[in-house]
């Protein structure tokens, strides 16, 4: 009998806390926005969205529960994709302020970040100088001299605040070390398998693009996680599709979304979440290869159910 195709997970992170508005005119920032960005995703073929949240006045991250509420309740009901809400949130902000709405409102999966970093924006500022807002030049150019915050204590808080929740994590991973330190929280049995394993490429201040590091953080997570793990790659501006590709052809899942690219091509800005979704579940396809829809998603993450959350 013939195998069944295997299934890849596509993520797509809509806005995030990266790029600001100034960058691109199709980045979601009001409630709206962003509810419509996550639900064009996931019948484009996401079956996760990950979801910050902005001033929907001049599109500054933030990160209250009540910021969050609007396109939360009107995505749960437009559509069965997972949610998986920050705990990033921005390197600007505490580690009480990060973690709010994940314990506000429980989603299935929430981001998880593995170690404090560098975390270097300011050479966007080579690029785009007409900036709209006033908060935009000093949020990037501060990030020269700023640290995203992630002590072993901060983690450990974000895991004991959710253990009874059911939420589990989108384990996002800079550099080889961070995955190091995962296992360290594996190990003391705070995170559970299986590990969702989100490997990032292309910010500076973490691990880079090449193929070698991809291949190497790819080896380092088997070592460490056997076959309890899942894999997916995030490649950060052009190398989006490029990382994407090479993980899915290593037996990985792909997350794409303007959080990580406001790109379509070179010099060609994507016009929606939806048309990178739609690049790479052709991609996918063309492979021979299945897109997991968001109960398949469900399954093989081990999640507790769309039923479960407190939105």
């Amino acid at each position: 009998m013939a195998k069944h195709p295997r299934k890849v997970i596509i993520t797509c992170a809509v806005t995030g806390s990266i790029h600001t508005p100034s960058m691109s005119p199709y980045l979601p920032v009001t409630p709206q926005e962003i509810a419509d960005a996550a639900v064009g995703a996931a019948e484009a073929g996401a079956a996760i969205v990950h979801l910050h949240a902005r001033d929907p006045k001049n599109g500054e991250p933030v990160q209250s529960p009540e910021s969050f509420e609007p396109f939360l309740r009107s995505i749960k009901q437009r559509s069965d994709c997972v949610i998986n809400l920050t705990t990033g949130g921005a390197a600007t902000m505490t580690i009480e302020e990060r973690l709010l709405p994940v314990a506000t409102f429980k989603p299935e999966v929430a981001s998880l970040n593995m170690g404090s970093m560098n975390f270097g924006l300011y050479p966007m500022l080579e690029r785009f100088k007409d900036l709209k807002h006033d908060w935009e030049y000093p949020y990037l150019e501060g990030s020269r001299s700023r640290v995203f915050r992630n002590t072993f204590a901060d983690i450990e808080t974000i895991l004991r605040t959710c253990a009874d929740n059911g939420t589990r994590f989108e384990v996002e991973c800079y550099d080889i070390g961070h995955l190091y330190t995962c296992k360290h929280f594996v190990d003391r049995g705070l995170v559970k398998g299986p590990v969702f394993i989100q490997s990032v490429f292309g910010i500076l201040g973490g691990i880079g693009t090449h193929p070698e590091d991809v291949m190497h953080m790819k080896r380092t997570a088997d070592r460490l996680f056997g076959d309890d793990y899942l894999w997916s790659v995030l490649g950060a501006g052009r190398s989006q599709m490029s990382i994407g590709l090479q993980s899915m052809l290593m037996g990985g899942n792909m997350r794409v979304g303007l959080e990580d690219s406001i790109w379509a091509g070179p010099g060609k800005l994507a016009v929606s979440n939806a048309e990178q979704v739609e690049k790479a579940v052709r991609m996918v396809r063309d492979a021979g290869l299945e897109i997991a829809t968001p109960d398949e998603a469900r399954a093989m993450l081990g999640l507790k159910g769309g039923d479960q959350v407190a939105f």
